[in-house]
């Protein structure tokens, strides 16, 4: 019997012992951010990005002049009144983007926005309110509500996040999803994108400094990285697996044995 227990005993350290050698197994190398940077450096980044309007988004447009009268018809408000209260909220309700690429604004019928830059609808609108003669000395403010990204996979706390700077580098996307997991594979990140109306994929090496000056250091609107398990995440966790089964079987087994010489022991003859 206390053989038995001896085997069963160390059977357990040995299998606690084989685990710890499995969740050790990743290096510094599949850890590491931008492995090949190993002493002071400065240049400039090169990778550049302004978001263009797309089908669907929202925008806010605001037109402001020396005559409020003059302007208001421009600038649609919903007034958001509190029970009780002898005080108002008016929010601006933002333009949609329709299937066309088009907004209909008033005194200015329907404009084509799709593929403009933001500041590129900001002069367009100024100029067609000055030659049209509609407003005087026009400051055209023009944003985006709904400039969206999601992270998926191997992160702390993944999901869909509203970019209120309309600028965002996939680091700091990381960032606001908490960071990668230990786990997470660094050299195999996927960015989906939608470019011109077809969803391309990217792979991305954050172990590379290149990504720096790469046209993915920048975060589109609505783009999705996810970020996948590592090859030694998925192996370890499925050696791991197996291992406890078979630990489990010989404790069975283990345990029947010695139930079974405890019963002859205590059994009399």
């Amino acid at each position: 019997m206390n053989n038995c227990l001896k085997t069963a005993l160390g059977l357990v350290i040995l299998a606690g012992a084989m685990l710890s050698a499995l969740s050790g197994c990743t290096s510094a190398k599949d850890i590491h951010y931008f492995q090949d940077i190993d002493q002071f450096q400065t240049h400039k980044i090169e990778a550049e990005y302004e978001p263009v309007i797309m089908k669907d988004d929202k925008l806010q447009i605001i037109i402001s002049g020396p005559d409020k009268s003059v302007v208001m018809p421009y600038n649609f408000t919903l007034t958001n009144a509190t029970p009780g209260s002898y005080s108002s909220v008016q929010s601006v309700i933002p333009y949609l983007v329709d299937s066309n690429g088009d907004i209909d604004m008033p005194g200015l019928g329907r404009i084509h926005v799709e593929g403009m830059q933001r500041t590129q609808l900001v002069d367009h609108i100024t100029n067609m309110l000055i030659e049209r003669g509609l407003v005087k000395e026009p400051v055209v403010s023009v944003s985006f509500l709904n400039y969206r990204i999601t992270v998926l996979g191997e992160v702390r706390s993944p999901g869909t996040y509203t970019v209120p700077s309309e600028r965002v580098t996939i680091l700091q996307a990381l960032g606001m999803a908490g960071d990668l997991l230990i786990t997470a594979d660094r050299h195999d990140i996927l960015l989906i994108r939608d470019v011109d109306g077809k969803q391309t994929h990217y792979k991305i090496d954050l172990r590379e400094s290149s990504i720096l000056n790469s046209e993915f250091f920048y975060m589109h609107q609505n783009d999705v990285l996810y970020v996948p398990q590592s090859a030694q995440r998925i192996a370890s966790g499925t050696t791991a697996t197996s291992l406890w089964s078979i630990i489990l079987s010989s404790l069975t087994t283990l345990v029947t044995v010695a139930t079974f010489f405890i019963t002859r022991v205590a059994s009399p003859k």
